[in-house]
């Protein structure tokens, strides 16, 4: 009886374990930005080479990607705006544009 309720125990713990670590490795995977930085940056790179006309609209991967010109307190930025079309996260980026 005592090795059948230890069986048990040990089963629960493994299994809670299993679903943690799932979960863990779940939400780091919907939370890496890694692919779209890089592209952004690869944007940010094609305009200082006067290669990107603004405004830019792109899809990659599930990413809409939105480059503008902006003007805030007298300062030109350049904005870069992606949205996951399945997770509705946001990632936000603005360079400073040289007169």
């Amino acid at each position: 009886m005592e090795t059948l309720v230890a069986s048990v125990l040990i089963v629960i713990v493994f299994m809670m374990a299993g679903m943690i670590l799932n979960n863990i490795f779940s939400n780091t995977i919907k939370n890496d930005t890694g692919d779209i930085e890089t592209y952004i940056a690869e944007l940010e790179y094609l305009y200082k080479n006067e290669k990107l006309l603004l405004p830019f609209h792109d899809a990659f991967e599930s990413w809409d990607i939105t480059v503008k010109a902006v003007k805030n307190f007298n300062e030109d930025l350049l904005s870069f705006e992606a949205v996951n079309q399945r997770t509705n996260k946001t990632y936000s980026r603005e360079i400073y544009v040289n007169p």
